[in-house]
């Protein structure tokens, strides 16, 4: 499974303006929504913000993956976000989040959704890749550096 499988380059937004944490979630789920319109805004927020009642899904290091599983999908549908003032995302390290890696993942998957969030952990283990993907000038050099990165492993 490679991030090209389920990351569309329209779902790329290298300058997210929001400042806590609904309202990146608002965001990510508004560049879900540029390619899959038909999807309900409101389920999809509602979806992310139960999976962050579990616990936050900042795993540190500036990262974040916001993940859940909806009705009315037939394949994982992925958007990418970056702040470049970071925010407050509860995450696991206390820092400030930077980059968000928002999965959207059919109510039937099984597996392919964890294969999925293990690709991405793998993909941002790396300290040096993290760096190049805050500085990225724009979306089209985040979503290029995702799949130059991921073709690699």
């Amino acid at each position: 499974m490679r991030i090209a499988d389920f990351l569309d380059y329209r779902a790329v937004d290298a300058h997210l303006g929001a400042s806590n944490k609904q309202g990146v979630l608002r965001e990510l789920v508004g560049l879900i929504l540029r390619v899959a319109p038909s999807l309900d805004p409101n389920v999809l927020v509602e979806t992310l913000q139960r999976r962050e009642l579990l616990q936050s899904t900042g795993i540190g290091n500036g990262v974040a993956i916001p993940h859940g599983k909806v009705d009315g999908i037939d394949s994982i549908i992925a958007c990418v976000g970056r702040s470049q003032e970071g925010v407050d995302f509860q995450s696991l390290d206390g820092q400030p989040t930077h980059l968000f890696f928002t999965l959207i993942v059919p109510e039937s998957a099984q597996g392919s959704h964890l294969k999925a969030l293990a690709r991405l952990s793998r993909l941002l283990s790396d300290e040096s890749f993290r760096q190049a993907l805050l500085e990225a000038p724009d979306a089209d050099g985040l979503y290029t550096l995702l799949n130059q990165r991921d073709g690699q492993l």
